[in-house]
């Protein structure tokens, strides 16, 4: 975890289908929608978004952990900037089933961290919050007993991820450029064939 970055997480997704997630790319989407919708009219009037889903204490612990995964970097913001724990509410909200590992996760964060250092988790120091999440975000180096809180982990790294990529800030990351007219086409780069091993047809 010391060192995991935005890109790391892109190649955990990529190495593992998200089954543990358990949300499909259309309610991901729908989501993600509800989040921007509903932030831009707080934004408005001048408010603040309120979870539904989360305790106060919980919401400081998921906000810091979500940034943990994906921080501020050169490309652009952190996962609280691009609104994932609000992303995380919504989906509660219309996931009941979701619910329960999400708190009994960050349940033993605050656990874990008690018993290390006496205090939350979200109170500890980022070296400490480090020390601990080292420990699960490794699912083949963690020990036995650390199972289900690396299952959590993977889980609440994939849940922090699609609310990411799924938002404005995160497909503007991503660089994608879908839906965008293209007035010439100059074919797949040369390097991208060569590694590939395939050329274009001869004319």
């Amino acid at each position: 975890m010391t060192d995991l970055t935005r890109r790391d997480v892109l190649k955990f997704l990529a190495a593992a289908p998200l089954a543990e997630f358990a949300v499909s790319a259309l309610d991901v989407e729908r989501f993600s929608t509800m989040t921007r919708d509903a932030l831009e009219t707080l934004a408005e009037r001048g408010q603040q978004y309120r979870p539904k889903h989360f305790s106060p204490a919980e919401w400081r612990t998921v906000r810091i952990l979500v940034n943990m995964i994906i921080p501020r970097d050169e490309r652009s913001g952190s996962a609280t900037e691009a609104g994932v724990p609000e992303f995380m509410d919504f989906t509660l909200g219309d996931r009941e089933s979701m619910r329960q590992w999400v708190h009994d996760g960050l349940a033993w964060l605050d656990a874990d961290a008690q018993r290390r250092f006496s205090k939350p988790f979200a109170d500890s120091t980022m070296t400490e919050r480090k020390t601990i999440l080292d420990d699960i975000a490794w699912p083949k180096r963690a020990a036995p007993e650390l199972q289900p809180s690396v299952r959590f982990f993977t889980r609440f790294r994939d849940f922090t991820a699609s609310g990411f990529w799924s938002s404005k800030m995160g497909v503007q990351d991503l660089g994608y450029i879908g839906n965008t007219v293209q007035v010439q086409w100059p074919g797949c780069p040369p390097a991208a064939l060569r590694k590939l091993g395939v050329r274009y047809p001869s004319a």
